[in-house]
């Protein structure tokens, strides 16, 4: 350790520092093991900051193991809040690598100018560190370590100035009472957790349970491959409207994920549920799980919602009866293939829900009506196609892998004249006063073994834009089953109900209309 150290090889710095945490662990001394461990990740973290784009996924997945086996330790050694900060730290980083990969800008351009000249440095640094790998050199070790802490130092006054911008630097934990006061009275907040292929770690799902006053954590043991064959069934099965095996898969899955911290929700007796999904667990919709002894959805018992993390200072939901305004935009190319007919309908009769809205249909639906009107409402929707696929998206029907057109760019959604909004723009918006974001169209689903990250990171983006919450579909959806559960939502709405009670009774009526899932689960609420 100590010659890692005076080599300033960080990375085999934080391998030995994991490597002496194991052996502790091994032989029974779970303090020492915590502490090196978490020396360990804050090199990591240091390190992985640096990395350029193309290096960061790869260095993420060989790094993982240090982090399980230090949140497994914690829930051992019955420190859960310690754990779920790891926890929190973790879920939010992955969120920052899909804004750092589609270089998403910030509100502030003041601190997005130091920003940027915070990452020039942190390449330069991430450069020296390949050249000293590559060559020893005393003078190339002090230039580093000179650089290294103007780095850090910038990075530390950065988060000062502008403490909207803190987590991008994704340097350390935050603390769970900060977390937990984030929470809303009569919520329960539930983060199950994959904590498996690590060596002397068993396999489990870790259910965090969590409450403005409390939290719990259980174990369930599940190996990898049982965890991996179940949640790629049940994603099949739920998204095609053919198969009739999601009772069934579904059920399995509720039995690990909801059942055994089932009694703990109930005696806490929630207004509604807030999911964290990470990884895989994003490519399901928590709302069709089956409970096989009610003989029910875990969306006839609960309001559901999704966080893409848990955030301290969350703001104030707005009252719904100061938010009556909408504008909707769609079918901004209203001729094939890119037509949505259903949509422009849907569009239409959403606004008329709302007196005082607009609703900017065809050729009129221009990416320059969005950027100019957004401001202006509380309610966003819309109806037209959105790409957040990472290979781009082809809407046409003779799409094949041989000879594939791609017609939008990945992370964009289409407006009239064909032209796109990238996403990574959406700080820009001025959404501060933007209560929900509705894209309702058939392409916002994303591929499968992306693992989801790019409908969170959708969410993500436009709630540090000031948006505060957002709806988004799993998979390609139905025309006629989407304009009535808007309708129906939009109505909810309406009437003065939460956008999380406004979303459930509408799927509840697109559940006694249509049965199987494929009709009413793809579409998640994202935020509060």
């Amino acid at each position: 350790l100590p010659i890692m150290q005076e080599v300033e090889d960080r990375s085999g710095e934080a391998t030995t520092l994991n490597n002496i945490g194991a052996v502790y662990s091994n032989i029974g001394q779970p303090t020492d093991a915590i502490d090196l461990w978490e020396d360990s990740l804050d090199i990591t973290l240091d390190m992985r900051a640096g990395l350029l784009r193309e290096n960061r996924k790869a260095f993420i997945a060989d790094n993982r193991g240090t982090a399980v086996a230090l949140i497994d330790l914690l829930i051992k050694q019955n420190q859960p809040d310690r754990a779920y900060e790891w926890v929190n730290l973790a879920s939010t980083v992955d969120l920052i690598e899909f804004s750092r990969l589609i270089d998403a800008k910030v509100k502030n351009p003041q601190a997005q100018q130091e920003i940027d000249q915070w990452n020039q440095d942190n390449q330069r640094l991430q450069y020296l560190r390949q050249q000293l790998q590559d060559e020893f050199s005393d003078s190339l070790s002090r230039q580093i370590r000179e650089l290294e802490a103007q780095v850090n130092a910038d990075a530390e006054a950065i988060s000062q100035r502008y403490p909207e911008v803190a987590e991008l630097f994704e340097t350390q934990p935050t603390d769970i009472e900060q977390l937990r006061a984030s929470i809303p009275q009569n919520t329960v907040v539930i983060q199950p957790v994959i904590l498996t292929n690590v060596t002397n770690v068993p396999n489990t799902i870790a259910l965090f349970l969590l409450t403005p006053n409390q939290l719990t954590v259980t174990q369930i043991p599940v190996t990898p491959e049982e965890l991996e064959t179940q949640l790629s069934q049940y994603r099949d099965s739920v998204s095609n409207r053919r198969n009739s095996k999601y009772r069934e898969i579904g059920a399995q899955l509720y039995d690990w994920l909801i059942r055994p911290v089932e009694d703990q929700i109930q005696a806490l007796s929630p207004s509604q549920l807030s999911i964290i999904a990470t990884g895989k667990l994003r490519s399901i919709p928590f709302e069709s799980l089956y409970d096989a002894q009610t003989n029910r959805y875990l969306i006839e018992k609960y309001p559901i919602h999704y966080l893409t993390r848990l955030s301290a200072g969350t703001r104030e939901a707005t009252p719904l009866a100061q938010t009556r305004q909408l504008l909707a935009l769609g079918n901004p190319v209203p001729v094939d293939p890119f037509a949505l007919e259903s949509a422009e309908i849907e569009a239409r009769r959403i606004a008329e829900i709302f007196p005082g809205s607009e609703n900017h249909l065809g050729s009129s639906a221009t990416l320059d009506t969005f950027k100019t009107q957004a401001p202006r409402f509380p309610l966003l929707h819309l109806a037209t196609h959105g790409c957040f696929n990472p290979e781009g998206c082809c809407l046409r029907e003779n799409c094949d892998e041989e000879n594939r057109t791609i017609d939008m760019e990945p992370n964009t959604i289409l407006f009239a004249n064909q032209e796109s909004f990238q996403i990574a723009e959406a700080a820009t918006l001025g959404l501060e006063n933007t209560e929900l974001i509705t894209l309702s169209a058939c392409e916002t689903a994303v591929a499968t073994e992306s693992g989801n990250i790019e409908i969170a990171g959708l969410a993500y983006l436009f709630e540090r834009a000031g948006a505060r919450a957002t709806i988004a579909t799993l998979w390609n959806v139905d025309d006629e089953a989407t304009q009535e559960l808007m309708v129906v939502f939009y109505q909810n709405l309406g009437s003065g109900m939460s956008k999380s009670e406004a979303l459930r009774a509408a799927k509840l009526q697109l559940i006694e209309d249509y049965g199987h899932p494929f009709f009413w689960s793809p579409f998640i609420l994202i935020g509060y």
